[in-house]
């Protein structure tokens, strides 16, 4: 519109609403899809080529398959999105709920008979091995499985439970069970976990790719284990000692021999 020779300008409307900084951080699905498979080659000394990781991993599949169903799933289409991740375990081998939230570049190895639970939260760069539950301890409808933070490796057969958190770069030994936090960059192994000795930052090799030499932690407990054998060892040396001397062995309960 004209008025009195000066142009009038309505203001532009956008055809789409701006996105808030937090949705436009979060990459899209086929995004997140390509991360997933490019992060196997640095986690996996046996991935040769992007075509096999499509094709042969079942672990890929399962992530693949749980992005789909997750999105189903806030949206509020629960039963399509259960029903998507049934069809995943039967061809994947592995048990993800539609509602866990996982994060960028999640790898799981072997992909066998993992499970991770409704409310779990899974960061960014976390490693799963095979047999790994995430599992929930409780009737509560609320949080009720664990929390993994980016850059957490989990090696097999471990079992992290209840709503707990595995802090940033942590690592969980093989067949370990974890029921209580764990600190940023500690490991631990056992059952019950125990912590171990806290790692300052995760080596890498020299192309970038990290260290998957998580069988080569310390064991507690078969260190005590090997200091009580070494103790007896040593006890019965002297006891041996003791008799070829002809020395009578004192009893302690006997109180004092002089008395």
């Amino acid at each position: 519109m004209i008025m009195g020779g000066t142009r009038r300008r309505h203001p532009a409307i956008p055809l789409a609403a701006p996105m808030s900084p937090s949705s436009s951080s979060v990459p899209g699905l086929l995004a997140l899809v390509r991360e997933d498979v490019a992060c196997v080659k640095g986690r996996d000394p046996a991935a040769r080529n992007t075509l096999e990781i499509v094709l042969t991993y079942p672990g890929v599949h399962a992530v693949i398959w749980h992005r789909v169903a997750h999105r189903l799933w806030r949206r509020k289409l629960k039963f399509p999105a259960r029903f998507l991740s049934w069809l995943a375990r039967f061809l994947t081998n592995a048990d993800i709920h539609p509602g866990a939230t996982i994060g960028r570049r999640f790898f799981i190895d072997h992909g066998a008979c993992v499970v991770i639970g409704e409310t779990a939260e899974v960061g960014d760069d976390v490693t799963l091995y095979h047999g790994v539950t995430l599992g929930g301890t409780s009737w509560s409808p609320g949080k009720r499985h664990p929390t993994l933070k980016d850059g957490v490796l989990v090696g097999a057969g471990a079992k992290i439970l209840g709503p707990i958190t595995v802090g940033a770069g942590a690592r969980v030994g093989a067949n370990s069970v974890v029921i209580e936090d764990v600190a940023p960059g500690m490991t631990v192994v056992g059952i019950p976990g125990r912590p171990v000795k806290p790692t300052a930052e995760r080596r890498r090799l020299g192309d970038g790719r990290i260290d998957l030499e998580h069988h080569l932690m310390p064991d507690p407990v078969g260190e005590a284990i090997a200091s009580l054998l070494d103790r007896i060892e040593f006890l019965e040396a002297r006891l041996a000692h003791l008799q070829r001397r002809g020395r009578p062995e004192a009893d302690p309960c006997d109180g004092d021999p002089a008395a």
